[in-house]
């Protein structure tokens, strides 16, 4: 039997390699690890920082923000216009959320929603200030000092606005799905869930002379919000390996948005009670439908990028923007840029020159109507060409329409129930330009004033154009009033009323006061392009300076009829009586002195 050598029966030359590998690789770590402990050179990550700023810019264009009722609001506008109310001071109070769950602005988005409805009818101007010792800013800070020093007036408002978030309840309802499979050298699972959360914002409308809430001038609504998701998880392993996957999409729908609906909401419903106008006939619309913008995104979507363009260039041409044309415009043309500049801008849209989401879905949201089904469905247009499409319509639903409504059926043969007047139909030739002049007085639709007596008028385009206003007094006297020194350009966004004068500015340039005796006026003409090169010399003077050989406003209208011809430009007159200042009563007799 052979000797044993217990020391080198245990040996393992296999072992022996392994531990010198170990040790290798804990002094490989260590050298690395000795390696990070050094400072790295900054110069080396050069290239690398500069791109930097380049990263830090957004990479999606910013968007105008609206809700279901923005259109509702505009609405609203031309129902006070029409209501010829005076301009009402307004204020609001802090509109809480005493959740905290809710941290948005809800004070500025009821300004947002009182100037959109007051953009036409000049309703309504806010009053803005505010002591609050929390906020020292620079704009209270100095309203302050002014105030205290007799530097400074302000006007008390009629009206404001309070309320709060009145509650937030939170996955009122909550749905829960989970399972899984396990094996061997597999597991899978999966996972849905989703909830819904309640907002409620109650707001009233109060008489800010008594600080008293006027009964009846209230509003509570909700809205629900909610969010959502689902997983799957794939887990398993190859030989000695484990592998892991995990993909899922969720989606939440903030409150922001939501809030903004509720105050735009509210905002409508108190003032349309308040001014007694039919506020309802702005909540009807097919635009406040809650899918309506999702609705159009999948039509723009099923469109190529030249369908769009060329579907938001018809629009434009039948909106009066664009210029009819026979072959198809360019996409990249100046010509369509600055045509959706200005429809971009009269829409109080982020104005980019290009057709995205948001110009699409403006352009086209006047030729959407419901369809007998109760859908919405395209009037005279369909989303993968831009040709318009002809529809011979149901003889019952054409009797069921209004009067007022166009003939045409959108895509897929859906029968259209409400349909869109025939001035906005798509592919059709645009509504003439029009020029609405009105004298704002206290006393509405006044046709006589005395001497010495100021004169207010507003002027609203329908379409963006260049505008220029003259005044003629019973003397013979011409003088140009827009343009001037105070507003040196003549662009005006359509649908915006120009004060004349700017009652509402410090500063307005200059005032009308009714001169002599007998018929005054003011004419306006406006023009797509700035025209004051092509007319006489004569016209183009210094504004709020007589013009010589023209002392009437007739003669005014012949010379743009003769540099612009009888196509080129709108025009449109107001006038009204000049009468000699009533005497002041006499004073009454003393009475006699007694003996």
């Amino acid at each position: 039997m052979p000797p044993f050598n217990l020391g080198q029966a245990g040996a393992d030359p296999r072992g022996a390699t392994g531990a010198h590998r170990t040790t290798l690789w804990v002094l490989l770590l260590a050298l690395g690890l000795s390696g990070c402990a050094t400072p790295r050179d900054p110069r080396k990550d050069q290239e690398f920082q500069a791109l930097a700023s380049i990263t830090d810019r957004p990479v999606v264009r910013p968007t105008r923000s609206i809700s279901s009722f923005s259109d509702s609001l505009m609405c609203m506008d031309h129902l006070l216009r029409d209501a010829q109310l005076p301009t009402t001071l307004i204020t609001s109070k802090q509109i809480p959320d005493y959740s905290t769950r809710v941290t948005v602005g809800t004070k500025d988005m009821v300004i947002t929603a009182l100037s959109q409805m007051s953009r036409l009818s000049n309703a309504f101007r806010f009053v803005d200030y505010e002591v609050d010792i929390a906020r020292q800013d620079t704009v209270q800070n100095l309203t302050t000092i002014l105030l205290n020093n007799n530097q400074m007036q302000l006007q008390r408002p009629a009206l404001y606005l309070s309320g709060s978030i009145s509650f937030v309840d939170q996955n009122v309802i909550n749905n829960r799905f989970d399972t899984g499979l396990s094996g061997p050298r597999i597991d899978l699972g999966y996972s849905q869930s989703r909830n819904a959360t309640i907002i409620g914002l109650e707001m009233h409308l109060g008489d800010f002379r008594t600080r008293t809430l006027i009964p009846g001038l209230d509003s509570a609504n909700e809205v629900v919000i909610g969010n959502g998701g689902q997983g799957v998880d794939l887990a398993g392993r190859i030989g000695t390996y484990g592998v892991q996957f995990n993909v899922g999409r969720d989606y939440t729908q903030g409150s922001g948005g939501a809030v903004r609906t509720l105050v735009d909401l509210a905002t409508i419903e108190l003032i349309g009670k308040w001014a007694r106008v039919p506020y309802w006939q702005c909540l009807t619309l097919e635009q406040n439908h809650p899918d309506f913008q999702r609705q159009l995104r999948d039509w723009f979507d099923e469109g190529s990028p030249a369908v769009r363009t060329q579907l938001v260039a018809r629009s434009l041409s039948s909106q009066g923007y664009l210029a009819p044309s026979a072959t198809p415009v360019p996409d990249h043309s100046p010509v369509l840029r600055g045509a959706l500049a200005r429809f971009q801008a009269d829409n109080g849209m982020v104005v980019t020159g290009v057709v995205d989401f948001p110009t699409y879905e403006r352009a086209l949201r006047n030729f959407v109507g419901l369809s007998a089904q109760g859908t919405l469905a395209r009037i005279g247009w369909a989303s993968t060409h831009a040709e318009p499409v002809v529809q011979v319509a149901d003889a019952a639903a054409t009797a069921a329409a209004p009067p007022t409504s166009a003939p045409g059926t959108p895509a897929r043969g859906a029968k259209v129930v409400t349909q869109v007047p025939p001035a906005l139909q798509y592919g059709a030739p645009p509504p003439p330009r029009t020029i609405d002049l009105q004298i704002e007085n206290v006393l509405l639709e006044r046709t006589a004033f005395e001497v010495g007596e100021q004169i207010f008028l507003s002027a609203t385009v329908s379409r963006a154009s260049y505008l220029q206003c003259f005044l003629a007094d019973a003397t013979g006297t011409l003088i140009r009033l827009i343009p001037n020194r105070a507003n040196p350009t003549g662009w005006v966004s359509a649908n915006h009323a120009i004060r004349i004068p700017d009652w509402m500015s410090p500063n307005p340039g200059f005032i009308m006061d009714a001169a002599s005796p007998g018929t005054e006026g003011i004419a306006c003409f406006a023009t797509d392009e700035d025209s004051t090169p092509l007319l006489p010399e004569e016209l183009r003077g210094p504004p709020l300076k007589p013009l010589k050989n023209y002392p009437t406003l007739e003669r005014v209208n012949e010379a743009f009829a003769a540099a612009l011809g009888t196509e080129g430009y709108t025009g449109n007159a107001v006038y009204w009586h000049v009468v000699p200042r009533r005497p002041v009563a006499a004073a009454a007799a003393q009475p006699a002195a007694r003996k």
